[in-house]
């Protein structure tokens, strides 16, 4: 097994499932014998590791290269070969196919009438759709992670599709940003190409002048002409190619509506010196509006909620209390899932001033109260939990799940923790969670009317549209560059997730419920400088037979 590099280190730990510290490859890499060391560095890993650190590759390469030099001095003596385990982690083999989506274009989205404020613990509006069906492509970063700490016991009840956790291999590399940007150009462009006759630019540049033509591209840029025209550059992997959308086409307002990096498809006509393309018609990935999701075979609940954010001073302990009260009582005997999409704790130096905001400023200490009020919910609840930007995880998106000493501390009930993004099918119903953090990015980019932070769901619509979580790069949010982009949306979820705004939304994008969940903090003086008036206390409850959709409020 040849490891010359860092990046081949790096590849052939996730491949194993593991993540590393950057020393630790770095060591790794120096060594005498980089594969025998590799071996023994994830041998001598304790079984619940996700990433190994420098420490355990220094003892690695102190061993390994200690045996190097034995060997070397011993007359045929056989070389002992180091076994790998296998039960550290247990991925499935990707798959990938292309969605082929509807023919027709994106339209207006399906929205419910706003929610109104129900009285605490008093159920609310109940509403489904219907729709005709589609069947989706799968999505190529789908793994099952069964109990690999003990043999012979059942596969893990939850499937998840997406999760960073164990298999970053990104080390910040040119080659990362190449692979993550041509990743997410072609599961994209996978899925608009049963939409239009795609030519790639290298082959537009060479046709003549007057030529009908169809593109599918990252967007690179977007301009204004003097004129009040559109000037949208295209890129793909032979080139780019400039695209213009006249001010008095029907198609000219979905021009606000465009992300640098994100991916679309055009059709129209090159002009009579072939250098521009005059657009007619513009294309987003999208779901198809006949899409139907899936529902579970009997009635059970899933509770959403989000941002929790213990250690604040302006944590709602109270209405948390009532929640996992309510969580006892028969009228939620329907309930087996939780699913948490982000910011557990409060955490510290997120925001200026936030120490004079804190009520526990110990972030070990913040996760350890989130711990006890978790366990005041029912017992036989399954939890799902995602990180998001205010815990303890890389800031960076796609964030890797909790490390093994925070997951230790939140062991109550055994959560099921995963990495941000992540799609979880529960009984069969998938549910796309995300935190939320490109929500902020698409709300400032956007016009108010089509995003805002008072209907967060309107913002999700736009990121089911694009079928990615964050499209747009190297703006506000970090994103980090992987061998693949874990963020775009590969198959269409029954259910998309998220928080982070702080701001309660829901409503249905092409027969796919949207939930933006609210919080569990009242408003800090940070919020008040930034004008955000929180939706506190609300708990959406979902019928996962239905995809009804009931909303609690506790505060």
């Amino acid at each position: 097994m040849p490891l010359e590099t860092p990046a081949r280190i790096v590849r052939e730990l996730a491949r194993r499932g593991y993540n590393a510290e950057r020393e630790a490859v770095t060591l790794l890499a120096g060594a005498t014998d980089p594969a025998t060391a590799l071996d023994a560095a994830v041998e001598a890993a304790p079984d619940d590791a996700l990433r190994l650190t420098a420490a355990h590759a220094r003892s690695a390469v102190e061993r390994a290269d200690g045996a190097t030099a034995a060997d070397a001095t011993a007359d045929d003596s056989p070389t002992e070969t180091q076994s790998t385990p296998t039960a550290e982690a247990t991925t499935a083999d990707a798959t990938s196919s292309a969605d082929t989506p509807s023919t027709s274009s994106p339209d207006t989205p399906n929205e419910h009438p706003s929610v109104s404020t129900p009285d605490p613990t008093s159920q609310t509006e109940t509403r489904s759709e219907d729709a005709p069906v589609e069947t989706e492509g799968s999505n190529s970063s789908s793994w099952t992670r069964t109990d690999a700490t003990s043999e012979g016991a059942p596969p893990d009840p939850i499937d998840i599709v997406g999760d960073v956790t164990g298999r970053s291999t990104g080390t910040g590399e040119y080659g990362d940003f190449v692979s993550v940007f041509r990743d997410r150009y072609e599961k994209l462009s996978g899925q608009l190409r049963g939409r239009v006759n795609h030519r790639p630019t290298s082959a537009v540049a060479d046709m003549a002048g007057g030529s009908d033509v169809a593109m599918i591209g990252l967007v690179n840029d977007v301009r204004s002409s003097a004129n009040g025209h559109w000037i949208v550059e295209l890129e793909d992997t032979t080139g780019t190619f400039p695209c213009l959308i006249t001010k008095d086409r029907d198609i000219a307002g979905l021009v606000d509506e465009l992300l640098l990096d994100e991916c679309v498809a055009v059709e129209g006509t090159l002009a009579d010196d072939a250098g521009i393309v005059f657009v007619d018609a513009l294309h987003f990935p999208d779901v198809p509006r006949t899409y139907e999701p899936s529902t579970a075979d009997r009635h059970v609940q899933a509770a959403l909620i989000s941002d929790v954010h213990v250690g604040s001073q302006e944590f709602m302990a109270d209405a948390w209390h009532r929640f996992a009260d309510w969580l006892h009582t028969d009228e939620a005997e329907a309930i087996e899932y939780l699913l948490i999409a982000g910011d557990m704790v409060e955490g510290v130096g997120v925001y200026p001033d936030q120490d004079e905001e804190l009520d526990i400023v110990d972030i070990y200490d913040q996760y350890e109260r989130f711990s006890e009020y978790l366990k005041e919910v029912p017992g036989d609840l399954d939890i799902v939990m995602i990180p998001g930007n205010h815990d303890a995880v890389r800031l960076a998106e796609p964030q890797p799940g909790f490390d093994e000493e925070l997951r230790n501390i939140m062991s109550a009930h055994d959560p099921r923790i995963v990495g941000n993004p992540a799609t979880v099918t529960i009984e069969g119903v998938s549910i796309l969670m995300y935190h939320g953090v490109s929500l902020d990015e698409v709300i400032a980019e956007l016009p108010e009317e089509k995003a805002s932070y008072d209907d967060p769901h309107h913002a999700m619509y736009h990121l089911l549209k694009k079928r990615h979580v964050a499209p747009k790069y190297g703006g506000h949010m970090r994103l980090a560059p992987e061998e693949q982009d874990y963020l775009v949306i590969e198959d269409v979820p029954d259910v998309f997730h998220t928080g982070h705004v702080h701001k309660l939304g829901y409503g249905k994008y092409h027969n796919v419920l949207s939930v933006n969940s609210g919080c569990w903090q009242a408003q800090t003086e940070f919020q008040k400088s930034v004008n955000i008036d929180p939706d506190v206390g609300f708990a959406p409850i979902i019928d996962l037979d239905t995809l009804d959709l009931t909303l609690r409020k506790f505060a």
